[in-house]
């Protein structure tokens, strides 16, 4: 009794350690950023994400598919983290660190409870918890699908090794494959889970007794195979496009680049330096000595375990657990631009580290090692671990910092270069960001998303035409991008050439249907050439995809301003200020309306003022359109000394930005204002924003 009440008091404390040291190398996250590489389409880019947790987003989640997988609990819980913290990253960076803590736990007590072997199991977890591998995939917001996959991953190891005890229960069966679900549903390469059962059947569940159990035990997971071929099918269906870009890939390439990142993985896994979020795939792919050397190594492990499998067990999952695990993340069913990528170590590495505890173990055990000995040893390795893994984790703090970083342990990366760029176009550094885009298109000619940055960064620095020129070249690459026909529109319509522009917009929507931003676009361009009833529609579509998106609302509120329908153009005035309190354009829409509207039941002078003063004071007072309205509020109130001194300083701006229409219009105004009289008229002006 004494003996498992201290047997107690242990698990506990390793599971108190192992959340201290996790924390210990992760906390830091919770003051990070989120870094310019997919955490924009995850999370704050990401309409749905932005809507928090609602029926409707719920129904929206397992009905569709994102960032090009079908992940619905990832999703979900991006949205929960939304609902808690909004934006900020730390809340979303602190969800990872509890789930991998929570992992970590789960896997120690697992391990234990298969093998009954605690210091073991522990160092097995405190390794997978503080490796330096670990951190791309807990340091990185869009990875919330590894680390919640391998939450549920864990708790369907925990119901397996509970249904092994009492195979006949229905109940328990339904457990693993219900834990099993959840796994999948946050991310589907997990679809390897069946076949690590099996290895674990073989050890240290011992299930293997007799020649005939095989057949019994893949029998019992034919249900969980069905679930994985499922899962697979929908990754295949949602990852269509992504695939597509990287087709040209060769088999042979796939297999080379393949070997050799099993063994890169091997390397990182012993000397954990230079890691960093991207590796390029070699220009002129793997060299034939470095793939034979990684297959002899791969070769030789492999039939060194398979000779030792019947005396040490262990060796045999663990490296079966390494290389089956890596299947679907190797590269060889779906390649991507990069070689290897720490991420891809998560939940592989883990039959890695058995192999090797387990090993060490022994020989310490044959040579008589004592046990003090071989506990100063995992203590010097897991504090090593800790400071390696603590360094790699500050890497992660924002972009710049982690581009740089990945720079300088890398060569030829292009795209570190353009993501680079990003971060450095985020911080308003553009001159910098544009020599990091022309850096990536100098390594990758063809690299589309480079062309598409440069363009954009060159129209914020107004060298519009050298962006056209980059935007044509992009749509060279690709002319099916709705993203650069977008950008394009955006070009052409502040070169003056509204009908090219029209023309853009329309290929994008035609692309993408659900392109909000570009319908937007394309409304209000069709209402600056005066087609209305074009501009409303594509405006109304623009709000039926996204009810909460400002831009259309403000754009829409205008078009139904020039079409007569006040009413409803003031609503929609108001949900943008009710969406974004600080928008200037939209209080000074409103304002016009009621100052100007020749109906008097919607006429508020009163309001008018409050609302035009604090759009011209949100513009910095030197915006002529803005003061126009100031001066017709004042007007509407009876304050005609205002409007009048109000209206000179709109009409002195007017002329001095060569603005003759509106000086004109200005002009007309102030006289009437001079001789007492507020302007009320049918003609409504048009405001851009």
């Amino acid at each position: 009794m004494i003996a498992q009440k201290d047997q107690r008091w242990r698990v506990a404390a390793v599971c108190l350690v192992l959340a201290a040291i996790t924390f210990a190398v992760f906390v830091q996250t919770a003051s990070f950023t989120f870094v310019d590489c997919d955490d924009n389409a995850y999370v704050y880019e990401n309409a749905k994400v932005a809507g928090g947790l609602s029926l409707k987003g719920l129904a929206w989640v397992f009905t569709h598919m994102d960032c090009f997988l079908y992940h619905p609990l990832t999703m979900l819980s991006l949205m929960a983290d939304y609902q808690l913290h909004g934006l900020h990253a730390g809340g979303y960076h602190l969800t990872n660190v509890l789930l991998h803590t929570a992992s970590a736990i789960l896997l120690f007590l697992i391990l234990r409870q298969m093998t009954g072997a605690l210091w073991r199991s522990a160092f097995v977890a405190a390794v997978f918890a503080i490796h330096p591998l670990r951190v791309e995939s807990v340091a990185w917001v869009a990875e919330r699908k590894d680390v919640l996959s391998t939450f549920f991953f864990m708790l369907t190891l925990g119901a397996y090794v509970r249904y092994v005890r009492k195979p006949d229960s229905l109940a328990r069966y339904l457990m693993v494959a219900a834990a099993f679900v959840l796994a999948l549903l946050s991310k589907p390469t997990v679809v390897t889970l069946p076949f690590v059962l099996l290895l674990l059947d073989y050890w240290p569940l011992n299930r293997f007794e007799r020649p005939r159990k095989l057949s019994g035990l893949v029998l019992e997971k034919i249900p969980l195979l069905a679930l994985a071929a499922g899962a697979c099918a929908l990754t295949v269906l949602a990852a269509r496009k992504e695939v597509t870009a990287y087709a040209d890939i060769s088999m042979l390439s796939r297999i080379s680049n393949a070997l050799v990142a099993y063994a890169v993985y091997l390397r990182q896994m012993i000397w954990p330096g230079g890691l960093a979020a991207f590796y390029p795939r070699p220009e002129k792919g793997c060299q034939v000595w470095t793939m034979a050397l990684s297959f002899l190594l791969l070769a030789l492990i492999t039939g060194g375990v398979l000779a030792f499998r019947r005396k040490y067990g262990w060796l045999l999952t663990g490296w079966f657990w390494y290389l089956g695990m890596l299947t679907p993340m190797i590269g060889i069913v779906k390649a991507g631009a990069f070689a290897h990528a720490d991420r891809m170590t998560y939940l592989p590495q883990i039959g890695i580290y058995v192999a090797l505890t387990w090993l060490a173990a022994e020989w310490g055990a044959k040579w008589r090692v004592s046990q003090v000995a071989l506990g100063g040893l995992m203590a010097v390795v897991l504090a090593v671990l800790v400071v390696c893994a603590w360094i790699q984790t500050g890497y992660w703090k924002d972009g710049e910092t982690l581009w740089i970083h990945t720079l300088a342990c890398t060569s030829g990366n292009n795209v570190a270069h353009n993501n680079l760029g990003i971060a450095f176009d985020q911080e308003g550094s553009l001159d910098e960001a544009i020599v990091h885009y022309r850096e990536a298109l100098k390594i990758n000619p063809n690299y589309l998303d480079a062309y598409n940055n440069l363009g954009n960064d060159l129209c914020k620095t107004g060298r519009v035409d050298e962006a056209i020129t980059q935007y044509k070249k992009a749509l060279q690459i690709k002319p099916s991008v709705a993203a650069v026909r977008y950008d394009l529109g955006i070009a052409l319509r502040q070169k003056g050439r509204v009908d090219e522009a029209i023309t853009q917009y329309q290929e994008a929507v035609q692309i993408n249907p659900a392109f909000v931003e570009a319908r937007n676009n394309l409304g209000n361009a069709l209402l600056e050439t005066g087609k209305l009833d074009e501009a409303i529609s594509h405006l109304q579509k623009a709000l039926q995809i996204n009810p909460g998106y400002a831009p259309a609302h403000n754009n829409l509120g205008n078009a139904l301003l020039q079409k007569g329908n006040m009413p409803e153009a003031i609503a929609h005035f108001q949900q943008v200020m009710q969406l974004k309190p600080a928008d200037p354009w939209a209080k000074n829409n409103l304002a016009w309306i009621l100052a100007t509207c020749p109906e008097a039941s919607l006429r508020n002078g009163n309001k008018a003022v409050e609302l035009a003063r604090q759009a011209n004071e949100l513009t910095g007072g030197e915006r002529p359109i803005i003061l126009q309205t100031l001066a017709a509020a004042f007007a509407e109130a009876g304050g005609f000394s205002e409007a009048v001194e109000t209206a000179q300083h709109a009409l002195r701006l007017a002329e001095a930005q060569s603005k003759p229409t509106l000086a004109g219009q200005l002009q007309s105004e102030l006289k009437l204002y001079q001789a007492g009289s507020p302007f009320h008229s049918p003609e409504q002006m048009e405001i851009k924003k």
